[in-house]
Parts: C-alpha cells; structure tokens; sequence
C-alpha cells in the first residue's frame, strides 16, 4: 500500500480540487475545514496533549525517529506530489524530502535536551527555570515549500510535548499536508495530537483564536502575517512569524564572475523564484556589472522552462494564474518605468521565463517589491558605503549573499540589516540544525531550526522553587 491513498478524508467544508499548476488537470480532491472543525480539533488536540507530555522522552523520540524513516522510506512517493502539485522540480522535491526527515530527526534529540538551569537565590532553597510543553500549536504553512515549512515546525512541537493544529495552504494540501499527517500516523503518534485543517482564511482565523492554542507558528506573505500578528496580539498569544523578502546578492569587485552569476541565477530561478530567500536584488560592482549583466542572462535564456512531470527541466509552472498576474505586471510596471529587460520577461501560462532586469532605480517596482517570481533585477554601486545602503533601503530583512573576498566581505557583513548574512554562497539556504527568521517586514524576529531556537520557540519558561519545609511568614 502506497503512503497516500487516491482519495483523502473529507472536512465537513466539503471538497476542494488538488490541481497540477503544469496542465490543470484535477489530481484529486481534499476535504475542507470549518471553523467548527477547528473548535473540535483544538479540544481533542488539548486532552491528548496533557498525556503526550507525560510520555516518556525515549517514547517521543521514538515517534519523531520513525516518522524521519518514513520520509525516507516514502521519499518518491512524496516526491511525485511535490513536482505534480506544488510545480517543484525533482531536486527541489528531493531537498523537501530529504529536509523533512532531517527535521524529523533533529526533533527526536529535543525530548532529552537539557530545558532549565539552577538559579541563584537569596533564600535556603533551590531556584529552577525549566521549559514545559506550549500546549496546543497552530501552524499555518504555505504552498512554496509546503513539506518543509510545515514539518519545521510540526515535528520539533510535537517533540516537545505539544499536540498541532496544521493548516495547510489550500494549493498544497497533500503534500504539505496529509503527508504530515499520514506519516506521524504511521509513525505511531497517538490519537488526537495532529490535526489536519485545510480551509480558507475563516479556518486560518480560528486556528488562531481557539482558546487552547497558546502558539502560532506562520509562514507566508507580509500582508497575512502581518494579520495573524494582529489577531494573536489580541488574545496575548506567541506568535512566530516568517514572511517575505527582497533578498539582495551583492558581488565585490574582483569577484570571479562565471561563479557569481550562477550562484544569481540559482538564487533568483530556483523553483520560479517563489522563495522568500530568493535574490530578488542583485548589486554588482561598477567595474563588473555589464560582465555580469551578460553572464547572467545567457544562463537565463538556457534555462530549460517545462512541466516538471514530463521532462528534466530547471523551472516549472508559477503556482497558478494568479500569481503569474503578479509577477507580468510587476515587470510590466518596472518596464514602463524605465527599466530593460535583458533576458525573458515575456509569460507563458502557465510558466514565466527566468527574467533579467537593468537600468532600475529606488522607485522600480521590481526593485522595491517581492516578486515571488523568476525575476532578477541588476544594479552597479560604486563602493560599499553604497552597497550596505541600497541592501538596508528595504522594508524587509531576510537574507542576503555576499560574494568575493571575505574581507571587504566581512566588512559589508557587520553593516547589513538582515536575519542570515552568507558569504561566498547566494541567498536561498535553511538547515534543520541551523536559526532561520528574518527582521522587518520578513517577521518578527523569532526562529526555527537548531535546539536552543526550537524550545524556546514551542515552550514555555516555569520558575520552580523546592524548600526542605514549609518557609515562614510574618502573617
């Protein structure tokens, strides 16, 4: 038996289509959320979670260890979903396989991490910080990444004793999904502790607003993070946020150029750019940007452009017509303000050609905004006074790559306002073992991957005090 049946439980929301964005045809369908299914979800998900935290760690562990086998043991399965209903290549699929067992594996340490410290005190007793379980976590995920920006959170919550509300986006629902959920189930995690909620955005509010839900952990857009923020805010709930980027690739002078523009390319076309580490800003020297310039857009014009299912290709579909709207009239817009486009620019529903972008300015639309597209602005500067300015004059804060010697490499480094700073590597990276988040309109600070991120990110801080007897009051 396959790990994913033909046909997926249904929500009482009824059905919704899973489409391949490559040729629009119906793959199958997914059940629907409603608000009330997420009442109910969060209270069975409160109940079983009193127990799981109780479990041993070892039997925890275990789960977390069996469920980072089963991505391996199911990677192609999984795979096949990934390139048919997200529109991923075959390596971008096998990196989200591969990623979602390393998490998996990563989170089954978490149960026996050291979580507290002694305290000092003034008093004849002991004085203990200990972390304990969140409680019940929502995650919200979105369809770019849909198996690895929801198992990061999914499997180090679960770790940590918590029980998971998981709403999928609607366009990915199977493979940032029922995926998840069918394999914890055949993992062996109990009952009642990973709930499945795909829905639209009333499903999302109340993932939010149950009263048993003491985390939020979101990834997508700036505009819908930033109304998750609010709507936590006002139940005084933790909420991690991970948004967008305008990510920016600078490359020194005397940078080897061959190497710098395929590390430019990777990082602005891979998977069609839609990557919230994308390099969706490419700064390059003076001295070497018409060099640069051409480099890149040969690399550009050779990119295979195709359905991922049916051929060995380097980019496939935009994820729908929508998006593909976005990314032609940003272009669009920045081409009547000026701008040149030196390499594609012209769509092909359902794809967008890998595209490079000169002659822009501050106010280029393609210069100031997230594309989330195949698209890669070019500009010069002059030294790195203006490098570190025009990679800060940005709402957002999320990445950036710096390529050619590491001194002047460092430098640039110590003046960027950024969550991760790469030297001699583009901008899109992420490890299980390694703090991912970004500043500004990217999020609001928190991190995922690494222990020390991941307990803080999914418990809480207990201050625990032990005396030999009963202490004595002047009442």
């Amino acid at each position: 038996m396959t790990l994913l049946e033909s046909e997926f439980r249904h929500g009482a929301g009824g059905t919704h289509p899973v489409v391949e964005p490559a040729t629009g045809e119906t793959l199958g369908d997914v059940g629907i959320a409603t608000p009330d299914d997420v009442a109910k979800a969060a209270s069975a998900a409160a109940k079983a979670q009193r127990d799981w935290a109780r479990r041993k760690p070892a039997e925890r562990a275990a789960v977390l260890r069996r469920a980072g086998e089963l991505w391996e043991e199911h990677a192609a399965e999984v795979q096949d979903w990934l390139v048919r209903e997200a529109g991923s290549t075959r390596p971008k699929a096998a990196t989200e396989t591969g990623t979602a067992a390393a998490e998996c594996f990563e989170a089954a340490a978490l149960p026996t991490h050291p979580r507290g410290e002694v305290l000092s005190t003034e008093q004849p007793r002991w004085s203990l910080a200990r972390r304990v379980p969140a409680g019940v976590v929502s995650v919200i995920s979105p369809f770019n990444f849909p198996l690895i920006l929801a198992i990061r959170s999914v499997a180090p919550a679960l770790a940590l004793g918590n029980a998971v509300l998981l709403k999928p986006d609607l366009r990915t629902a199977v493979s940032g999904g029922v995926s998840i959920l069918r394999v914890f189930e055949e993992a062996g995690l109990p009952e009642g502790l990973l709930h499945l909620l795909p829905g639209d955005a009333a499903v999302g509010a109340a993932v939010v607003d149950a009263p048993e839900v003491s985390v939020v952990s979101f990834t997508g857009s700036t505009a819908a993070g930033r109304k998750v923020g609010e709507a936590a805010a006002r139940a005084l709930k933790r909420v991690h946020l991970e948004l967008g980027g305008n990510n920016a690739l600078v490359v020194l002078p005397g940078a080897d150029v061959a190497k710098a523009a395929s590390a430019g390319a990777f990082g602005s076309f891979l998977h069609q750019g839609q990557i919230c580490m994308a390099t969706g800003r490419h700064l390059v020297h003076e001295s070497q940007v018409d060099e640069y310039i051409e480099a890149l857009a040969e690399k550009a014009r050779r990119l295979p452009v195709g359905n991922p299912a049916a051929g060995d290709v380097a980019l496939g579909p935009i994820i729908d017509d929508r998006q593909l709207a976005h990314v032609t009239d940003v272009v669009d817009r920045s081409v009547a303000a000026g701008a040149r486009v030196v390499a594609g620019g012209k769509p092909d529903a359902p794809f967008y050609p890998p595209t490079v972008l000169f002659g822009l300015d501050d106010a280029t639309p393609a210069w100031r905004e997230e594309i989330f597209g195949p698209v890669a602005p070019v500009r010069a500067y002059r030294d790195l006074d203006e490098a570190a300015r025009l990679v800060n004059d940005s709402e957002y804060g999320l990445s950036v790559g710096i390529l050619g010697d590491v001194g002047p490499a460092m430098t640039l480094a110590e003046e960027v306002r950024s969550g991760k700073v790469h030297i001699n590597e583009q901008t899109v990276d992420d490890e299980a073992t390694a703090p991912f988040g970004g500043v500004g309109a990217s999020g609001n600070g928190s991190r995922f991957g690494g222990a020390q991120a991941n307990i803080e990110a999914f418990t809480e801080t207990q201050w625990l005090t032990v005396r030999a007897d009963i202490a004595g009051y002047p009442f």
